[in-house]
């Protein structure tokens, strides 16, 4: 199949499945909706057409029994109920699951004929059968054809040992040269975090790499929404799906007889599509189309004229030995380059919705999960960010939404008896201020404990209890960006936040971008991001320390001193500026450099107050220049100090300081 079309019909089907999961939102919170309910009929009939003219006859099968479901909903003739709904999205995830498959391997393994009978048995039986069929439908989604419990071991586990929830998990470790070596550390990187209560197959298998593909794991968890969060980070594992299988666990101890979870629906259906989604619907690994505005390109196309006419005369001149021609052409490039550089990063930039355009899905499934009631408002999302920047926050966004949801919004009783309305409110929102982005989470949850932060910080030694208390609650609130309370006991159980929340602020903090949280107790918490638009090239000073050459950010730089207003305090190199102290860094001595350095003569490169309250000392200053940088990657990704590299004209390699982490 030509590599073309199969891309243009994946990158369609993607944005078909993100109209059709909002439009089913819409339609879901006003049965009455016709403008939805048409926008999702249409949406169908477009995706059924399109796997039939790809060959993916499963796929097509699927979306045209969905297609058959909404249009007697359509018609009036099938009521639009939550169960109905359930089926609907799993049907929806399926599908997602099948275009991620083709994406993958050219070709879809995912069998639905289980799915497109339940949707044909509600089409002719009605609402009612759609009971408690959504669930398998959608924690099956993944593709293996088990259901929600994933095979024969779940009669072994009894749901009333485990301290919490019983979470299914589905683990995929990807490619592997040491397959048995990568799951033994998958393994021991969940037990650092759960309880495993069995595994599938046996722990010996999976540490041998005895298994095709996934094995599955059940574990004592607090809910299937706090394991997705945390598996997220743990190294070996490339994708997973978690499933709460409680109740149905629970229901076939009760009767050995009722196998299929008729209860699992109240909790694994609106989780099993929360969860196959958290991981594959609802991450964004890379943005892999833009579409491009025509005029960019003709400018595009302009440019690329004037820079070969330029180059040229360029060459003339040289060959002539003509050095004011050339300079003149040299300053002709300059201009030619620079309006280059900035209509392609124009070309980069993207609407935030590539990204939140899922959310809604993602808020609506774990609402359902945890019986609350919620709207979910987005504002702004045709704001633009580089399509690096985009990709890189949607994880981080979706950690901070699902807390809003799991810990920030009450209950419905909890909010009557607070004197609120039942139903909770948390808005995404979106603004431009000249170069940065601000996006906000805002929630009108019961707002962060300060006392429970408090003690969290003092039990896990993050603070002691004078600093505690000579921090205002501003400061309190930032601890929950610290790696020590995103632990198995998250400050969750007495904060009502905190997991996750140390990798927002690193991924944030990676982008060059900040994170701020505002709360009120009671009241709500707002979480605010500040993103750069785009990040690509960066105004740099050049000093030189010893043999190596730093690149220092313009932006983060003050003003450059002589060492000669260098004092001791307490043993420690300062300098004063405006009755602050600025502690001074050696980067000799921080980065181990070699060769001869100035020791106590040389230059100092005064940080600005708002990055960070230090003077970097150097053995002298060079130059400044436009530099493209490139964050670093493999093992060398976080290490602290250093934001990235950029290679010079010359050749050379120069690493690019990051002020706030050396």
């Amino acid at each position: 199949m030509d590599d073309q079309y199969l891309d243009a019909f994946i990158r369609e089907s993607e944005e078909a499945i993100t109209e059709l999961n909002n439009s089913l939102l819409d339609l879901e919170s006003d049965p009455a909706d016709e403008a939805a309910m048409d926008s999702i009929f249409r949406t169908a009939h477009t995706l059924k057409g399109n796997f039939g003219a790809m060959g993916f006859d499963d796929a097509a099968n699927l979306a045209h029994a969905m297609e058959d479901l909404l249009d007697a909903m359509r018609q009036g003739e099938m009521q639009v109920n939550p169960d109905v709904m359930d089926l609907i999205f799993a049907g929806v995830d399926r599908i997602e699951v099948i275009v991620n498959e083709i994406e993958a391997e050219g070709e879809s393994t995912t069998n639905s004929d289980e799915l497109v009978a339940q949707l044909r048995t509600v089409l002719e039986e009605g609402a009612g059968a759609a009971g408690g069929d959504g669930s398998p439908s959608a924690s099956d989604s993944t593709g293996d054809g088990g259901d929600a419990a994933g095979g024969d071991i779940d009669a072994d586990i009894d749901p009333d040992e485990a301290d919490g929830r019983v979470v299914h998990v589905t683990v995929d470790i990807g490619d592997s040269d040491m397959l048995g070596v990568d799951s033994m550390l998958a393994l021991e990187g969940v037990e650092d975090i759960f309880d495993i209560l069995a595994f599938e197959p046996g722990r010996a298998d999976i540490e041998d790499g005895e298994f095709e593909d996934t094995f599955e794991l059940y574990l004592d968890a607090g809910d299937a929404a706090t394991v997705d969060a945390e598996l997220d980070s743990v190294g070996k594992i490339e994708r997973f799906t978690a499933t709460d299988v409680t109740d149905s666990l629970s229901a076939a101890t009760a009767d050995a007889d009722d196998t299929t979870a008729a209860g699992a629906d109240e909790t694994g259906g609106a989780d099993g599509a929360a969860d196959s989604g958290g991981e594959e619907e609802h991450s964004v690994d890379e943005i892999k189309s833009v579409r491009v505005d025509v005029d960019q390109l003709d400018d595009l196309h302009g440019l690329v004229e004037q820079l070969v006419t330029s180059r040229i005369k360029l060459r003339r001149a040289v060959e002539t030995e003509d050095l004011d021609s050339a300079g003149e052409t040299l300053n002709e490039l300059d201009k030619i380059t620079a309006n280059l550089q900035n209509t392609v990063m124009d070309m980069r930039l993207i609407p935030l919705k590539k990204v939140v355009g899922k959310f809604p899905r993602l808020v609506r499934d774990l609402a359902r999960e945890l019986d609350k009631d919620i709207e979910f408002e987005i504002e702004g999302e045709d704001i633009e960010l580089d399509r690096t920047i985009l990709t890189e926050i949607s994880d981080p966004l979706m950690h901070i939404l699902r807390n809003s949801v799991d810990h920030g919004v009450e209950s419905p009783a909890e909010r009557e008896a607070a004197g609120k309305e039942p139903t909770g409110h948390i808005t995404l929102r979106a603004s431009r201020e000249r170069d940065h982005v601000i996006i906000e989470v805002e929630d009108d949850g019961a707002g962060l404990d300060v006392e429970g932060i408090k003690n969290k910080a003092i039990e896990k030694g993050v603070r002691s209890p004078e600093e505690i208390e000579a921090m205002d609650d501003s400061a309190i609130y930032d601890l929950i960006f610290h790696p020590g309370f995103s632990t198995a006991d998250e400050v969750t159980d007495t904060s009502g936040r905190g997991v996750g929340m140390d990798v927002v602020h690193d991924t944030v903090t990676q982008l060059d971008g900040s994170v701020n949280v505002d709360s009120t107790p009671g009241e709500g918490t707002t979480v605010a991001l500040r993103l750069p638009v785009t990040m690509a090239i960066v105004k740099v000073l050049f000093v030189e320390v010893g043999d190596e050459e730093y690149g220092v950010p313009i932006k983060n730089v003050d003003e450059i001193t002589a060492t000669s207003s260098v004092k001791q305090v307490n043993g420690t190199e300062v300098i004063k500026h405006n009755d602050d102290i600025y502690p001074v860094i050696h980067l000799d001595d921080t980065f181990d450099v070699p060769g001869e350095t100035a020791n106590g003569d040389g230059m100092l490169v005064r940080i600005r107050e708002s990055e960070r309250q230090v003077a970097l000392h150097c053995d002298s200053v060079n130059s400044q220049e436009e530099v493209v940088v490139k964050p670093l990657e493999g093992i060398l990704s976080g290490t602290p100090g250093l934001s990235g590299t950029a290679v010079l004209g010359d050749g050379n390699i120069v690493h690019i300081l990051d002020v706030v982490t050396l």
